[in-house]
């Protein structure tokens, strides 16, 4: 065969395996009865399917419904801001660093939130549910409650203050309603149920805060600072934390009870920090304790004319040769064990002015008891703090 009739072979052959691959293709699509057909032109095929109607809303998604409108203008976006210097130009310029949630506590523009919200921040700016952005002023703080306060203002008709329930006779199994801005996502409504109660967590301090609510309604990264409302509303938590390796909702959220709230914000608002009555002391670091494998709250300083002095209680002090004596341990207070400075605090919580307390002291390796009148915050510069 020549040139010719192998070029006129391939040709043939080209064009039967073009025509068999056709075939295939049509067998394939068809099911192999019937070629490919058009669908037909015209209004009837391009007429969309009709809406089944679904009736009215549930009661429980109507009363959800209400309850997020109700509630969320209350809610608030918080940004926290750090400053810094532009290297070239000595510009100072604000950035954000940090942001999370808080909510309307009156008309004057005072705004809850965590106080690790706003840890760190040089300033921080409120966005309210209408989008209005406003700068903040920190009021007031209680980091052994990781709560804090902030005030703006911004005008009373834009102000929305929430409604405030209790947190005394809450459940397990009742539902619960989280509004914040996790991520960024503002104005996010989720729910779910209490899931436990009298749970405990460490604030940013160290001191522990106790009875707190645990929630499996999703709380992330934003939601921190905002409310967790009952199914009438009303607030009866601050989200605080959650529980997860990988730092998103794993079904378990914290939120402080709105009890220590109510207890907390009036403070706040007035003297910038919780007004406990005070024993008159400083106490030690815990990580002091612990280095020395010690339980109790170590009485570091006595202030002067306060019942602690009174009451001839003792500090750590310095010999001529340098050595430290350690002073009393506190490890009881009205037959309350005081493992630590954190429960010294909120042993002192629910005492008053005046009030007299039993205290279990270590001194050495003697066990004695004594008796204190407690005085007023201001009277001694604050309750017991930890010397840092």
């Amino acid at each position: 065969m020549g040139r010719a009739g192998q070029w006129l072979m391939a040709m043939l052959l080209g064009a039967g395996l073009v025509t068999a691959s056709f075939l295939a293709g049509v067998a394939w699509r068809g099911g192999g009865t019937a070629p490919l057909v058009p669908p037909p032109s015209g209004a009837a095929a391009s007429a969309p399917r009709v809406v089944t109607p679904r009736g009215d809303l549930a009661a429980d998604e109507k009363a959800t419904i209400a309850l997020f409108e109700n509630a969320s203008p209350s809610v608030v976006f918080i940004t926290n801001l750090a400053r810094q210097q532009e290297l070239f130009s000595l510009n100072v310029q604000e950035i954000p660093q940090g942001a999370g949630s808080g909510f309307v506590w009156d008309r004057q523009g005072h705004v809850v939130t965590n106080f690790h919200v706003l840890q760190g921040a040089d300033a921080a700016q409120v966005t309210l549910a209408d989008h209005s952005s406003w700068p903040a002023r920190l009021v007031g703080t209680a980091p052994e409650k990781d709560l804090a306060v902030v005030a703006i203002k911004a005008p009373a008709a834009r102000l929305r203050p929430v409604a405030i329930g209790s947190s005394d006779n809450l459940r397990v199994g009742q539902k619960v309603f989280a509004i914040g801005n996790p991520f960024g996502f503002d104005q996010t409504l989720t729910t779910g149920v209490i899931s436990a109660l009298g749970r405990e967590i460490q604030s940013v301090s160290g001191a522990p805060i106790r009875d707190v609510i645990q929630t499996d309604a999703a709380i992330n990264p934003g939601n921190s600072g905002g409310p967790l409302l009952d199914s009438a509303g009303r607030v009866i938590g601050v989200n605080a934390a959650i529980y997860s390796p990988s730092g998103a909702s794993s079904g378990i959220g914290f939120a402080i009870p709105v009890a220590d709230v109510q207890r907390a914000v009036p403070d706040l608002i007035q003297h910038g920090r919780i007004q406990r009555p005070t024993l008159g002391i400083q106490v030690a670091p815990d990580s002091v304790m612990r280095q020395l494998g010690l339980e109790g709250a170590l009485i570091f300083r006595i202030e002067r004319g306060t019942g602690a002095d009174r009451a001839g209680l003792r500090g750590t002090r310095r010999d001529v040769w340098g050595r430290w004596t350690l002073g009393d341990i506190i490890v009881g207070l009205d037959g309350q064990p005081i493992h630590s400075a954190g429960d010294l605090l909120v042993a002192l919580e629910q005492k008053k002015e005046g009030q007299a307390v039993s205290l279990d002291l270590q001194r050495g390796d003697r066990r004695i008891q004594t008796k204190v009148t407690l005085s007023a915050a201001n009277e001694s510069g604050g309750a017991e703090e930890a010397v840092r």
